[in-house]
C-alpha cells in the first residue's frame, strides 16, 4: 500500500535483544544497564559496549548470554519474549547443537532509532489513523510503544503527543471510506481500477488506471495513478468517482519519485501559471496573508494592500478568488479580471428576480 500523507521519515526498525533501542548514555557503563531485581528484569536497557550486529545472527545458549550480560538464564528468556512482543523474529531451539537466534535473512540494522526518532514515527502513525482505519497502523504503534522501558513511557508520552495533526475531515463519509479501501486493495495487488470521473469543469469520462499512491492535501483524498486513455500519471480526486470497480488484470509498478511530489510539479508548470496583481481589502488582510505569505502582501494606503502572486490559471482560481467576496480585486492581467467579472456576473444572475 502506498499512502502519502506525511513526510518520508516515518520509518521503523528492529532487532535482537542486544541491540542498542536508544542512543548510549554515558552513565552506563556495561552492555547493558538494568536492575538486577527480577521485577525489572524483562525491561530492555541501552546498549553501550554491544557486540558488533553481525555476532546476533549466530545461535547462541541461554546461558552464553546470561554470562555476556551478567543476568539470570530466566531474565534471558524474558527479555526473548519482550523481544518477540515487539515482532522481533527471535527463534529458540532445543538439543545439543540449539540456542537462541535470530530468523535467517532478518536484517539487523547498526544504526537504531533514538528515542526523539522513536517519539516521532510514534506522533506520525497516531496523526495518520485519524485518517485512515487500518490495523497494521495500530499494530506498528503498539510495537514502538513496546520498545519504550516502563520507567520511560512518561516521558515518551510527552515527546510523542507534542505534536499531533488531525487528518479527518469534518463529519464521516462511509461511500468515502468504501473507496479508500478499494483503491488501497488494489494498490497492494497491482491491479487496475475503472472508474466513471467528473472533473473541476464538469466533464465526464470513463478512466481505467494504475493505481500507485494516495494523496491527502488540505483534507481531501486524490488517487495518484497512470491514465491508461492519455498515456501519463493524473490526479484523480476521490470524491469525483463514481462506479468505482476493481479490475482483473496487473499492471507493473512504474518508478516515481513519491517525495518529490510529481502533481505539484505538474500543478505549477510554466505553461499553466499566470502572474496576479491583487488589490486586497484590511479587512481579509490577515486571510490573504495565510493563503499567499505575509511577505507578499504590501500597504498601498490606509485603505487597500497590494499581492504580486503566480497562481495556475484554471476553473479553481476564479472560484478562490471569488470566495474572498468584495474584500480582493483582480488589477492584472486584464484576461483574468474579465474571466472574474463573468464568473460574478452568472453568481448575481442566479439571485436576480426574475432570472
Amino acid at each position: 500500500m502506498a499512502v502519502v500523507a506525511l513526510s518520508h521519515e516515518h520509518s521503523q526498525s528492529s532487532g535482537s535483544f542486544s541491540m542498542p533501542l536508544f542512543p548510549p548514555k554515558p552513565r552506563y557503563s556495561g552492555p547493558y544497564e538494568r536492575k538486577r531485581e527480577e521485577s525489572h528484569s524483562h525491561e530492555i536497557r541501552p546498549a553501550v559496549g554491544h557486540r558488533p550486529a553481525a555476532s546476533l545472527e549466530k545461535k547462541m545458549q541461554a546461558k552464553e548470554l546470561a554470562e555476556i550480560f551478567g543476568v539470570s538464564v530466566r531474565t534471558i528468556y524474558r527479555d526473548i519474549e519482550t523481544i518477540s512482543l515487539a515482532g522481533i523474529p527471535v527463534i529458540t531451539t532445543q538439543g545439543t547443537n540449539g540456542g537462541i537466534a535470530v530468523m535467517d535473512g532478518y536484517r539487523l540494522e547498526k544504526n537504531w532509532l533514538s528515542d526523539d526518532e522513536l517519539a516521532t514515527v510514534a506522533t506520525a502513525l497516531k496523526s495518520l489513523s485519524t485518517s485512515i482505519q487500518d490495523e497494521h497502523i495500530s499494530a506498528a504503534l503498539q510495537k514502538i510503544v513496546r520498545l519504550v522501558p516502563k520507567h520511560e513511557e512518561e516521558k515518551f508520552r510527552a515527546r510523542a503527543e507534542k505534536i499531533f495533526i488531525d487528518f479527518s475531515p469534518w463529519g464521516n463519509d462511509p461511500a468515502l471510506k468504501e473507496k479508500f479501501d478499494r483503491i488501497m486493495a488494489a494498490i497492494d495487488c497491482s491491479q487496475h481500477v475503472s472508474f466513471a470521473y467528473v472533473n473541476a469543469a464538469g466533464e465526464h469520462s470513463r478512466r481505467t488506471v494504475e493505481p500507485h499512491a494516495l494523496v491527502q492535501k488540505q483534507q481531501k483524498w486524490y488517487l495518484y495513478a497512470f491514465c491508461t486513455e492519455k498515456n501519463q500519471f493524473r490526479f484523480f480526486k476521490i470524491s469525483r468517482m463514481k462506479q468505482l470497480e476493481c479490475r482483473p488484470s496487473a499492471f507493473q509498478r512504474r518508478e516515481i519519485a513519491l517525495e518529490q511530489r510529481p502533481w505539484v510539479q505538474e500543478w505549477h508548470r510554466p505553461e499553466n501559471l499566470v502572474d496576479l496583481v491583487l488589490k486586497i481589502d484590511p479587512k481579509v488582510k490577515s486571510l490573504a496573508e495565510e493563503w499567499f505569505g505575509p511577505e507578499k502582501i504590501q500597504s498601498d494606503g490606509p485603505d487597500s494592500c497590494l499581492a504580486e502572486i503566480t497562481l495556475p490559471l484554471d476553473d479553481w482560481l476564479c472560484g478562490f478568488l471569488l470566495s474572498f467576496g468584495p474584500f480582493i480585486e483582480v488589477l492584472e492581467p486584464a484576461h483574468v479580471r474579465e474571466r472574474v467579472k463573468e464568473q460574478a456576473r452568472k453568481v448575481y444572475q442566479l439571485y436576480e428576480p426574475g432570472s
